[in-house]
């Protein structure tokens, strides 16, 4: 009995020290600020990777590697922006307004990492003697008809004011990032299998199975995540995102379908393109 009683007000203190540091002025800018750095650092790596990628092969057109980098370049940029000015963005009025502005990086977002399924569908199509020419206007086409809907959900919003609007917004961002798990689970599970029936002394075999592997696993776990807690909070205000006085959610929420699985897959793709060697005579001195 004794033991029971210690556990629930032990859960009663964690309940309040939560409320505590929601409602402290000082805890929630520490945390924002924290999470703008965190943003900005991402950005940064990601621009840098972009122009290492540059410079070692300057004569390449746009390839999906340098969008990847560019599109993490500015969607952790505007997020490090939002969460700096965090004051501003979460009192904006009309409430639909704060919706936009925080929802559109999650759209680019969703558009970033869905690159990496496009090249991975790429790479299985060819390997397999497919045809790809189709795979990149299904892409711009699902990612067009995805802005479209959400841009007709926003005026829905903004027209009628009512709840029930509220919850389809997050019901379909839901949607959005279950269809991105969907698509890291079939392709990346695709690649993954059909590098593992490669012979064992293949070049980079392994390497490139772990690449995937890990990639498709962080990939898929934040899109999911992100899935299950938009749906969630479309029910329960108490998880509601994106307000001044949920900083503790937002903080765990953003680590753990953003900052860290961008952080992670920008390290495993670190690797640069190999340096591309002209086939020109060249004389030896």
């Amino acid at each position: 009995m004794a033991r029971a009683l210690s556990t629930i007000t032990s859960t009663l203190g964690g309940f309040q020290l939560w409320n505590e540091i929601d409602d402290s002025d000082h805890w929630q800018k520490g945390i924002y600020y924290a999470l703008s750095a965190s943003y900005a650092l991402i950005s940064l790596i990601a621009l840098v990777q972009l122009i290492r990628i540059q410079i070692r092969v300057p004569e390449f057109e746009w390839t999906t590697q340098k969008g990847f980098h560019l599109m993490n370049f500015i969607v952790n940029g505007l997020r490090a922006i939002l969460f700096g000015l965090y004051k501003s963005v979460f009192l904006i009025k009309p409430k639909v307004l704060e919706m936009v502005i925080m929802e559109i990086p999650g759209l680019l977002f969703f558009s970033t990492y869905t690159l990496l399924v496009l090249f991975w569908a790429e790479i299985y199509h060819q390997a397999r003697s497919l045809p790809i020419s189709k795979l990149k206007p299904t892409y711009c086409i699902v990612n067009g008809v995805m802005y479209i809907i959400q841009i007709c959900i926003w005026i829905i919003v903004m027209l009628e004011h009512s709840p029930g609007a509220v919850i389809v917004a997050k019901l379909f961002f839901s949607v959005v990032s279950f269809s991105a798990a969907l698509g890291f689970l079939i392709y990346g599970g695709r690649l993954f299998v059909m590098l593992r029936q490669f012979p064992i002394e293949s070049r980079g075999r392994q390497k490139k199975l772990y690449e995937v592997g890990c990639v498709t696993t962080i990939c898929f776990s934040c899109f999911f995540i992100r899935c299950f807690v938009l749906a969630l909070s479309a029910f329960d205000k108490d998880a509601d995102l994106d307000v001044l006085d949920h900083p503790i959610l937002n903080l765990i929420y953003y680590m753990l379908v953003e900052v860290v699985p961008s952080a992670l897959v920008l390290f495993i793709l670190r690797k640069l393109p190999p340096r591309r060697i002209s086939d020109r005579y060249h004389p030896i001195e």
